[in-house]
């Protein structure tokens, strides 16, 4: 039997385990399902029904008012027409909805009403005299009209009643079912992991001998050998390190072969590589390149003149100078912080980007003895993450119009143009308002995003000064704090230097730092806005005195979308990201000191404005 067969059988319990899981879930699924669709189809649509023939016939009750009154009799009449249809219509679909006891019966009550309320409707114009028609709509067409919407509430509230019950029912069943699948999917895994775990030390226990067997080895004992017999890919491999342990025991009698066999190698390993590789030595030199390096990068060790980087591209040696030198430097590994950092190279491929990543070469004693440089293709990568950003900006783009649709409609709802509200209506939706207006937010800011990605906004940067900054940040977010109870100050240090800025998006850096600083922040706190002096730049801090952000977050904040688990509701996850676009394209930093349970300060800098910047309008991003 093989092993990979054996590793199969080892890990079927734990598969029947999680299939059998999945056939109980997929069960307790279909069966609430069975329970939504039960409430939709015989509750539903009743209920609809209902609150539309009230709607008509309250509609239609208004043509008579309305020529007692002597306004509009005749368009009154043409929308009672209009209305009576549109009742009718409902009451059809009602009687063909009946599913509740007691439905039929206060239905065929509503179309006796119905048909005795039309007779009397149609009565009314033909009663020219005023006090006549007066009398006759209060003794037998209001009472007629009373009558109707009764046996509407009774039908609307059958219903209701019905689909609370359902309901009820429907949770019940639901915590059944979730108590069962929950005591099976445990009992499931427990048998099938302890199957697993049997089997699976079984099937380590060869493995086992040939780990100390090839630690010998490794260790100097060339003599080692692994006992293990049989015809399956473990007996192979044990034969195959028996053969190298012999073959070793020969290339040890040699010192020469044993710096060949070193050399070859670690040649062989860099060669085996599909991205280019390139060694340093600790001096800066070129010591060995693989493959990949000649045929992309066109770096050979050949003999020549001078140093062998002054054979290749311009772009090339110079993203090789100053990684080498971040690591030669004693700044430790060199990670790029995106895709803007990759260098384009041409190739009988066509255009590829190479992302450059190095790491130091250490010496026996601890020291750097070099650096390794490895040029990673990402040229399909950045593609990816083009078409993802262009894919995220046209979706926010696409979403903005059919969004102030809904907003407009909805607050065309909220103050009763169409018609009156019921309390249960209004709450659904102010509630559907608010999430209107969080989902503008989140389209704004993609849309803000991406066009500062994509380079196309323009800074107008001028010389300001820091005060005037933090003042107007203050102003614009007190409402907010005065709200939730949190105490706004200013400390900016006197004499400062003014930065060059753009005033609009560097509030919307100090704007979304606010924010969140309030948002986070227990009552009758205080939150604190500082501008420090720094060489040549100015460092504007929020701090606050709320939960903090564990360390482990600390690198994650300012990326997209993140929020740190466990905080509070609200935000989209973009404002970090936007102010770090922000800042770094005045050419400043951005950053975070938090500890849980202490608070955060939030900072940025900002370059000082020399003389010559009061003569630049604008830069771009």
């Amino acid at each position: 039997m093989s092993v990979r067969l054996k590793v199969l059988l080892a890990q079927a319990p734990l598969a029947i385990a999680l299939v059998l899981v999945g056939v109980l879930a997929a069960g307790t699924l279909r069966a609430l399902r069975q329970h939504t669709d039960t409430i939709l189809k015989d509750n539903y649509r009743s209920i609809l029904a209902a609150e539309r023939m009230k709607d008509s016939i309250e509609r239609m009750q208004d043509a008579p008012r309305y020529v007692l009154i002597g306004a509009e009799g005749e368009q009154a009449r043409v929308r009672a027409t209009a209305e009576r249809r549109r009742f009718e219509s409902e009451l059809t679909v009602q009687e063909g909805n009946i599913t509740e006891p007691g439905e039929g019966e206060a239905t065929q009550a509503l179309r006796s009403l119905w048909i005795a309320y039309q007779q009397r409707f149609d009565q009314f114009p033909a009663i020219t005299d005023a006090t006549a028609a007066r009398s006759f709509f209060l003794a037998e067409l209001e009472p007629a009209f009373a009558a109707v919407k009764g046996a509407v509430d009774t039908i609307l509230a059958i219903n209701q009643a019905a689909m609370t019950q359902k309901s009820e029912q429907a949770q019940q069943a639901a915590g059944r079912m979730n108590s069962i699948l929950l005591l099976a999917s445990v009992a499931a895994l427990l048998g099938g992991g302890l199957l697993s775990v049997t089997l699976t030390s079984r099937l380590l226990q060869p493995l086992g001998l040939l780990t100390r067997t090839v630690q010998q080895i490794g260790e100097g004992n060339f003599d080692a050998r692994v006992g293990l017999s049989g015809r399956d890919e473990l007996a192979q491999l044990a034969a195959h390190v028996n053969a190298l342990a012999a073959r070793l025991t020969q290339y040890r009698r040699s010192s020469l072969g044993e710096l060949l066999l070193a050399q070859q190698g670690s040649q062989a390993a860099i060669d085996s590589l599909p991205d280019p590789v390139v060694v340093f030595d600790v001096h800066g030199g070129v010591l060995n390149v693989n493959r990949a390096a000649e045929a992309v990068l066109g770096l050979t060790l050949e003999a020549g003149d001078g140093d062998p980087l002054n054979r290749v591209a311009p772009p090339v040696r110079a993203t090789l100078e100053s990684v080498r030198d971040h690591v030669l430097g004693g700044k430790g590994t060199y990670t790029p912080e995106g895709f803007d950092n990759a260098t384009l190279i041409a190739s009988t491929n066509g255009e590829r980007y190479f992302l450059p990543r190095a790491t130091p070469v250490h010496a026996d004693e601890g020291g750097i003895a070099g650096a390794t440089v490895i040029f990673q293709d990402v040229t399909r990568l950045r593609r990816v993450d083009e078409l993802r950003n262009d894919l995220v900006a046209t979706v926010a783009h696409e979403l903005r119009t059919p969004l102030t649709s809904l907003r407009m409609a909805i607050h065309l709802c909220l103050e009763q143009v169409p018609g009156p509200l019921t309390d249960r209506q209004a709450d659904l939706l102010y509630a559907g308002r608010d999430d209107c207006e969080r989902l503008q937010s989140i389209v704004d800011e993609l849309l803000h995003l991406a066009r500062i990605q994509g380079g196309q906004i323009q800074l107008d940067e001028r010389p300001t000064a820091p005060a005037a900054l933090v003042e107007t940040a203050i102003e614009a977010h007190q409402a907010a704090a005065t709200e939730r109870h949190v105490q706004l100050e200013a400390a900016v240090l006197p004499g400062l230097s003014d930065v060059a800025a753009d005033r609009e998006r560097v509030q919307l850096v100090l704007g979304n730092l606010l924010t969140n600083a309030i948002r986070h922040s227990p009552p009758h706190a205080m939150v604190t806005v500082r501008a420090l002096p720094y060489p040549d730049e100015v460092r504007f801090e929020v701090v606050d005195a709320g939960a903090g952000i564990p360390e482990e977050f600390h690198s994650l904040v300012f990326e997209k979308f993140f929020r740190v688990p466990g905080s509070s509701p609200g935000g989209t996850g973009l404002g970090l990201s936007i102010a770090k676009e922000i800042v770094e394209a005045h050419g400043g930093q951005i950053g975070v000191e938090s500890a849980a349970g202490r608070g955060s300060t939030f900072w940025f800098t900002l370059p000082t404005a020399h003389p010559i910047e009061s003569n630049a309008s604008s830069s771009a991003i």
